[in-house]
């Protein structure tokens, strides 16, 4: 497996990270194609399957936390957790335990306990000492039970008997089953151990069964890791003052304790483990003393090291139970890069450890919320669509103002942008929207496209000043469109847009269009915009191979058109009276135009007659779009759109997130949803007359980010 550490991971997007993990073999393309789809999430009819009343599935955040070397092995930590700054702390946590080693762990036994307990016994140690004298024959009697688990070096390796004391007086017997599960949790293989091997056991005591079935505090399987911190003499010392206090204070131990689990339990859920059984044992142990007390220690080393210890019963899984069931686990294992369950063990208890460091080392310093606070206003910056430019700076006010809210960060953006003004790009490009057609214009078709006012300025700057963007796509387009007007070393360009990356957006063809004319302007080369049109088409043939000519087109000219090509480019432009009342929400998974259009045709070679047909009725829509369009026919558009949504999803280009968003803008009021562009991720369009504000809500409250048409003209 290769290195964990990815450096710049958190600023990718997300397909530029899955991207990353099949580059470095942490996932095969399978996996990753299910994540870029949506297809690994558990599906309501297998989750029907799986316990009872099913109404739906419930989703959380599936994250990655980098850095991690346990014992000499490179380990990627899979996350499903909703909490902000438990990715980033646990992060930032094993990156400074790699520069000092990394994490060493070590597990004496993993051994599962069975018990059966037996009442109603006359002569306690009389029943013991017949339990004692059959030991060897109970244990080949509970290896019968799973003889296959024997072959694979598993098995019952010895039975313990307690003597227990009931408050009222009375005596019961309790047989500890010990079991070695292998890979497997084990909780069914040794549940089935004592059901078959308790009848036994009441015979040999006289008495009568009360209970068979495992316990979840595995304290035959201890977890101890350990992990050096080279850090700052006062936040050291803070660290091991807030270890000392949990020591003797339950309540500061139980929060002390919540701060490890939110690392263990992520992982668990991840790989599919139990992560409640995790917890109750977790939290039996630290109270083994009769105190509640935490399950890790810091303390100064002999050189002045921050050392932290943690001592935890922990009895993973890697195979059997829900993990066959979930497909999302084996996805998890698969990134956790973990080759047993000792090894997910092993893992389990430095992320506890790296956990709990990240939240004292917070507290220590700058406190919880701060970290908390500052996710927490990206997050709303980001929901408000705040611009790239002045990102940070939104973020940093709303921290600093205190009220984090959507309507905040779009005034202080407005502000902000307001206030810059002045920088005047040296060019400037639309994005552009598919209202209907796509996929049919690639088999001579028409479309309806309408384009995104100033999505992407370009900016002439000094050579060895800091360009933008650093995107080899891009790179190579710069470089074309260089060498096409012949521009000399000393220039470069920086970008600023308000369109996402392949997300169906025409963004390439819009930095193209952006760079070719800031080199225009600047340089003073007389360039018309049919000159720039035609530049950037060479470039979207580096971005997509052949391309239809309509992102360039829209990109250069800025004004809704009907597009067909048949051979031949024809366009024709569409008047508008007033600015459409469109919302744009972008997908987490982005597409790829390339592929997505490659797996459309290779479907219709399998079924020519049926894709033709689709594609005349998406010719039909398109031209009778236009004329709703021209008429500002906003619900008879629409509901073509939606029309041409159903047809998009018929030829499979289609994800369950998109129908999603889809279903969400048109429960707020859209009169037309549908996706927008190749699909297979990327955006969709909604048409909203009356009720913008409303459709941008309700997509932002669900996650995902929104663009509106700017009432600016582009053409430049």
């Amino acid at each position: 497996m290769s290195e964990s550490r990815i450096k710049g991971f958190h600023k990718l997007g997300i397909s530029e990270r899955i991207d990353a993990l099949v580059k470095r073999g942490w996932l095969n393309d399978a996996d990753a194609e299910r994540l870029r789809q949506g297809r690994h999430a558990l599906l309501a009819s297998s989750a029907d399957r799986m316990v009872e009343n099913v109404v739906g599935v419930f989703s959380l955040p599936l994250a990655i936390a980098p850095n991690f070397i346990v014992n000499g092995r490179e380990h990627l930590v899979p996350m499903v957790i909703e909490e902000p700054s438990v990715v980033a702390g646990l992060t930032m946590a094993a990156a400074l335990v790699r520069n000092c080693g990394g994490f060493s762990a070590t597990c004496d036994e993993s051994l599962l306990i069975g018990q059966v307990h037996v009442s109603d016994v006359e002569d306690i140690d009389a029943a013991i000492e017949r339990l004692l004298a059959a030991g060897e024959q109970l244990i080949e009697e509970s290896n019968g039970v799973h003889p296959r688990l024997l072959e694979r070096g598993g098995g019952v390796r010895d039975i313990e008997f307690h003597r227990l004391e009931l408050g009222d007086g009375r005596h019961v017997i309790a047989a500890h089953i010990l079991v070695d599960t292998c890979d497997a949790m084990g909780a069914n293989l040794v549940n089935t151990i004592c059901e078959a091997i308790a009848p036994t056991i009441a015979e040999l005591c006289a008495g009568r069964v009360a209970l068979r079935i495992l316990s979840n505090l595995v304290d035959r399987s201890i977890l101890r890791c350990r992990a050096v911190f080279d850090l700052a003499e006062e936040i050291r010392d803070g660290i091991v003052l807030a270890s000392d206090i949990a020591a003797v204070d339950p309540y500061r131990a139980a929060t002390h304790n919540k701060g490890i689990m939110n690392g263990i339990d992520a992982l668990a859920v991840a790989t599919g483990n139990d992560w409640r059984a995790i917890e109750a044992g977790a939290h039996a142990y630290a109270a083994r003393e009769g105190r509640y007390k935490p399950l890790s220690h810091w303390f100064v080393g002999a050189d002045g090291e921050l050392v932290g210890e943690i001592e935890i019963p922990l009895k993973p899984g890697t195979v059997g139970g829900s993990l066959t069931a979930n497909p999302a686990a084996s996805i998890g294992l698969a990134l956790a890069g973990v080759s047993s369950a000792i090894e997910l063990a092993e893992l389990m208890a430095a992320v506890g450890l790296a956990q709990n460091f990240a939240a004292l080392r917070a507290l220590a310093s700058t406190g919880i919320q701060a970290g908390h606070m500052k996710l927490h206003a990206r997050s709303v910056a980001s929901s408000a669509g705040v611009s790239d430019k002045v990102f940070d700076a939104v973020v940093d006010e709303l921290i600093a103002d205190g009220d984090v809210k959507v309507w905040k960060a779009r005034e202080i953006a407005a502000r902000l942008d307001e206030s810059g003004s002045a920088d005047t790009p040296d060019g400037i490009a639309a994005g552009k929207v598919i209202l209907l057609g796509e996929h049919a214009v690639v088999y001579g078709k028409h479309a309806l496209a309408v384009p995104v006012p100033d999505a992407v300025s370009a900016f002439v700057v000094e050579a060895g000043a800091e360009p933008s963007p650093n995107i080899p796509e891009f790179e190579a387009a710069i470089a074309l469109i260089k060498n096409r007007l012949d521009v000399v070393d000393g220039h470069d360009v920086r970008i600023r847009s308000r369109l996402p990356v392949a997300m169906g957006l025409g963004a390439s063809a819009a930095f193209a269009v952006a760079i070719t004319r800031a080199f225009n302007s600047k340089l003073k080369l007389g360039l018309d915009d049919e000159a720039v049109n035609e530049v950037a088409f060479e470039c979207e043939k580096l971005a997509h191979g052949t391309p239809s000519g309509i992102d360039n087109t829209i990109a250069t000219y800025a004004v809704p058109m009907l597009f067909r090509n048949d051979g031949v480019l024809e366009t024709k432009e569409i008047s508008v009276a007033e600015q459409l009342p469109i919302v744009i929400a972008c997908s987490s998974q982005t597409g790829r135009t390339r592929d997505i259009v490659a797996g459309v045709r290779e479907r219709r070679e399998l079924a020519t007659e049926q894709y033709d047909a689709v594609f005349a009725q998406m010719d039909a829509l398109s031209l009778a779009g236009t004329a709703a369009l021209e008429r500002a026919d906003y619900d008879e558009l629409g509901r073509l759109m939606n029309i041409c949504h159903g047809l998009l999803t018929a030829i499979e280009v289609s994800t369950p997130e998109l129908e999603a968003m889809v279903a969400i803008a048109r429960a707020a009021g859209a009169a037309g949803a549908k996706l927008t562009g190749a699909g297979g991720g990327g955006s969709i369009v909604a048409l909203c007359p009356g009720c913008v504000d409303d459709v941008s809500h309700a997509l932002q409250s669900s996650g995902f980010r929104t663009i509106g048409l700017d009432e600016r003209r582009a053409r430049h």
